[in-house]
């Protein structure tokens, strides 16, 4: 269902069908996974070494920064920035799966090989998800800076954090860190939806008898298969972006530990490997994994369901209609035909 194929027996989505799918399928997984993603953000920003032999650390694993959240700022915080994160995730997924749908028909109809080719599916996902990111990008950094922030709040809610971005950073604000994320996000899309295909693939191949039987665990385990791989090739870029996103709110960073400014991507990537060294790149690696294998799994096995939901009901209501029809012409024909049987 991920992508157009002309074989494919359900095959017949709208536009808004695909745009309800994607938002649907982004609403549900964020609200499962906003907790590892905050404690991902949190990882990412923290200058000092995730471990416990830095006395300056601020956390230094996911359970004890899951105990050191819970303790200072309440089970509410593992949701900071929800609201924004709810509007990207939907916006992004209605964007991402229409442009993908659209891409991969046109390629489709132009070329003369496969849909399923990997680099297809490489390509046309990672345009996709650039033309989310293009679309919803001051909305990712209000939630990267709703989840960074510690107490007392500098954002109070979604129009204040609007109001003093734009008050004390200008219009640009809106847009830290878009370059590392159009360079991060190509790759990551485009594996995820390149992989996902893959992997389908090989279950089905594994499992010949299974194809239909079980759908919904191989969409659920391709999916979280597919966001581990690409998470892993491409999480340093993630980590810039992050970086960046906070770039002038350190204000808000001052109880969590030293802060950094940096001047560029570049500028980020060089202090981050001078002062944290290799394994800077990959803090907050663990939870990020687990949150792309839960949330890629989620938002293909959710977005195939919506799809097939939506042709179910297509389905039972072209029978219902066609039922109709055969009723109203057998009537009509009764009541035409009673005549000439009285007559013969």
């Amino acid at each position: 269902m991920v992508g157009y194929d002309p074989n494919s027996e359900n095959r017949n989505n709208s536009k808004v069908e695909v745009a309800v799918a994607g938002s649907a399928s982004g609403f549900v997984t964020r609200a499962l996974i906003s907790p590892l993603d905050v404690i991902k953000i949190r990882f990412q920003l923290q200058v000092e070494h995730l471990s416990s032999r830095d006395p300056h650390a601020k956390y230094h694993g996911i359970l004890h920064a899951a105990r050191q959240i819970l303790k200072e700022e309440g089970l509410t915080a593992f949701w900071k920035g929800h609201i924004p994160a709810q509007i990207l995730s939907m916006g992004y997924g209605a964007v991402q799966f229409v442009t993908f749908e659209r891409l991969t028909e046109l390629v489709h109809r132009t070329k003369p090989y496969g849909i399923s080719d990997f680099s297809v599916h490489f390509v046309c996902g990672g345009l996709s998800a650039c033309a989310a990111t293009l679309s919803l990008q001051p909305v990712d950094v209000l939630r990267t800076r709703f989840a960074a922030q510690g107490e007392p709040k500098i954002y109070r809610n979604l129009r204040h954090g609007m109001k003093m971005m734009y008050k004390t950073e200008g219009l640009l604000a809106f847009y830290k860190g878009l370059p590392p994320t159009i360079i991060a996000i190509f790759p990551y899309a485009g594996f995820q939806f390149s992989f996902y295909k893959m992997l389908k693939q090989a279950y089905e191949w594994a499992m010949p008898g299974d194809r239909k039987k079980n759908a919904n665990i191989k969409n659920l385990l391709c999916g979280s298969g597919a966001g581990v791989i690409s998470k892993t090739l491409t999480y340093p870029l993630d980590l810039f972006k992050k970086r960046l996103q906070v770039g002038g709110f350190e204000e808000a960073r001052a109880t969590f530990g030293q802060v950094r400014k940096y001047e560029s991507f570049l500028d980020c990537a060089r202090k981050i490997l001078q002062e944290e060294g290799a394994q800077g790149f990959f803090k907050g690696l663990t939870p990020s994994l687990l949150k792309a294998a839960m949330s890629t799994g989620l938002i293909f096995f959710l977005y195939e369901m919506f799809c097939n939901l939506f042709n179910c009901k297509k389905t039972s209501d072209n029978q219902k209609t066609g039922q109709s029809w055969r009723m109203g012409n057998f009537t009509f024909l009764k009541i035409f035909s009673s005549p000439l049987d009285a007559v013969m």
